[in-house]
């Protein structure tokens, strides 16, 4: 079957481009499509664009236009009307209608299972399915021990900053961006935390997202 057959659905290009390089860590690029919203006819990218666009990819799931769909939204903050139990009520209203019921114990992120057969759907809330924060978060969580030091040198360059002009949600992702502009290529996106190696594929986060891709996508068959 096509690759267009298998879907991961994610927020923005940020987050597109970051999954397309673990796909390629965990072989799964010749198989899967990794896309925002926009890409498949959704009106914007976000959180609320993955939501929009959700029953027209659970139709096409239905209809075997797609044969396999998982969707990454970043948890965010309860405070700012997020928090990771609330995107998880939010994906099961939409899902239960086509037939899909959450699994009590699932692997490595959340699975759906559906009532008459169809392969499970995934959601992955950032970054662990369980914690407020995002997709950076995740990467933290993530950082091989040979940058450990480099990384904790900006976390403390952010923390004694004289002025903060984001919000706290965001503090992660001004670590992130602060440890990636000291690296050999500064300047490019989040993917290059993957693409050079500076995530730990060994750490029990990404193991735990590596079992959750790999049940979606590859089945029997593949």
């Amino acid at each position: 079957m096509a690759m267009a057959d298998r879907k991961l659905l994610v927020e923005g290009e940020a987050d597109r481009s970051f999954f397309e390089e673990v796909c390629k860590t965990l072989g799964l690029h010749d198989i899967v499509t990794v896309a925002p919203p926009k890409d498949i006819g959704g009106s914007h990218n976000s959180k609320e664009g993955v939501f929009n666009l959700l029953p027209y990819l659970l139709n096409q799931l239905g209809d075997a236009q797609i044969t396999r769909l998982a969707v990454v939204v970043d948890a965010d903050s309860e405070d700012n009307g997020g928090g990771y139990q609330r995107a998880i009520g939010r994906v099961t209203e939409i899902v239960e209608p086509y037939g899909f019921t959450l699994i009590p114990n699932p692997v490595g992120g959340v699975l759906f299972q559906h009532d008459d057969g169809l392969a499970d759907f995934g959601l992955w809330v950032m970054p662990n399915n369980c914690d407020e924060g995002m997709l950076e978060d995740w990467i933290k969580s993530c950082v091989h021990p040979d940058e450990n030091q480099l990384f904790a040198h900006a976390e403390t360059v952010v923390d004694t900053l004289p002025q903060k002009k984001f919000k706290s949600i965001h503090i992660s992702k001004a670590e992130v961006a602060t440890w990636l502009a000291w690296q050999k290529q500064p300047g490019h996106g989040l993917y290059r935390a993957v693409e050079d190696q500076l995530i730990d594929t060994n750490s029990a986060l990404f193991l735990k997202l590596n079992d959750w891709l790999t049940h979606i996508y590859c089945l029997e068959d593949i």
